[in-house]
């Protein structure tokens, strides 16, 4: 798109779409639920019951080092947060937001993965309305539900700030960034992140209107802790320029990865990604 049409703008001007209508448009496609919490005789613990779709690539070992839980948020929604114990030894806990059109059940074996190889533990929640989560998906509802599994991850294992990375994929960049301005974390990773939902549905706008949803542009100058940008520089859903522009705003930087070739649901194909990740963990967080 090289622009707004006279019959767009009018539209835009003369009957703005509201913030809620652009998220729902451009971001939320909770799947069909691939996973059950199934509850213990008091009803106080859960275990994870993973359906075929999930596509659970471990053995019961890896399964049994997950733990599901529910935990309600300020908008009083019952959500799932799920503590993948992926290594003895981690030093940082990933607070994990994930992409659209997924659920907890399937990322479980992608975060098992990942953990294991970066030598993390990953800590992730399902946003209202996907899985086994309640409440509908809108933009509120997101901030509420990365806040309660912020306090959830605090309180219930203990963990300190400084000892937490937020990574956010795609839409999880949304709530990784509004959390990210407001507390100082280990470090922050954004994977094929958005400046806001106008610039993705309308990529020649400059401002950011008060309709606008998912404001992340404006917020990425209060982040105080590292930031790690990732993208695909044939990123067909967010554009390049989306990840290179929150690049230039954060304050504190390391060096991006710009995946040459990459698409946006393929950049953890690429050995670069799995290098990088092991790289900013292992060796710049440390010597922090």
């Amino acid at each position: 798109m090289n622009g707004l049409s006279f019959s767009e703008l009018c539209c835009l001007f003369c009957c703005p779409p509201c913030p809620a209508r652009i998220a729902a448009k451009l971001a939320f496609l909770p799947p069909e639920k691939t996973y059950d919490l199934i509850s213990d005789e008091t009803g106080s613990r859960y275990s994870l019951h993973l359906t075929e779709r999930a596509e659970w690539q471990y053995s019961q070992r890896e399964l049994d080092n997950i733990e599901v839980f529910y935990t309600r948020t300020s908008k009083n929604n019952r959500i799932v947060c799920m503590f993948a114990r992926c290594t003895p030894n981690a030093k940082f806990t990933i607070l994990f937001s994930h992409g659209n059109a997924v659920d907890l059940g399937q990322m479980s074996s992608f975060y098992i993965g990942l953990g294991s190889r970066i030598n993390c533990n990953i800590f992730s929640f399902d946003y209202s309305g996907y899985g086994a989560s309640g409440g509908k998906p809108s933009e509120k509802n997101i901030y509420a539900d990365i806040d309660a599994a912020w306090q959830a991850l605090r309180t219930r294992y203990g963990i300190s700030p400084q000892n937490i990375i937020l990574y956010g994929q795609s839409i999880g960049t949304v709530p990784t960034i509004d959390l990210a301005s407001r507390y100082e974390v280990g470090a922050v990773i954004l994977h094929s992140p958005l400046m806001s939902g106008m610039r993705v549905a309308f990529p020649e706008t400059k401002r950011t209107w008060f309709f606008d949803a998912f404001p992340s542009i404006d917020k990425v100058p209060k982040i105080t802790s590292p930031v790690l940008v990732i993208h695909g520089t044939e990123d067909e859903v967010i554009d390049f320029t989306h990840g290179l522009t929150i690049y230039e705003r954060c304050p504190r930087t390391v060096e991006p990865l710009w995946v040459e070739g990459a698409g946006h649901n393929d950049v953890e194909l690429y050995g670069q990604y799995l290098e990088r990740l092991k790289q900013f963990i292992n060796v710049e967080l440390a010597v922090n």
